[in-house]
């Protein structure tokens, strides 16, 4: 009897963006300081509604913001 439940063992792996990001892109940048820097400023953003997608698209691929206070 097949079992009520069936599921697949996933490996996730969880990206952290460290804030604060680059502030101005530079020509000598890699490909993922770029992306640090773009997803560090729609983190930023003062619009609640574009905020609150941001966080929601975070939540779904386990991408964490950590704020490093000094």
């Amino acid at each position: 009897m097949p079992q009520s439940i069936e599921y697949i063992k996933q490996m996730t792996e969880i990206v952290y963006v460290n804030l604060p990001g680059p502030s101005e892109p530079d020509a000598g940048m890699s490909g993922g300081e770029l992306l640090h820097g773009f997803l560090a400023e729609l983190y930023k953003s003062a619009s609640p509604e574009l905020k609150a997608s941001v966080t929601n698209l975070c939540h779904r691929w386990n991408v964490h913001y950590v704020e490093h206070k000094e």
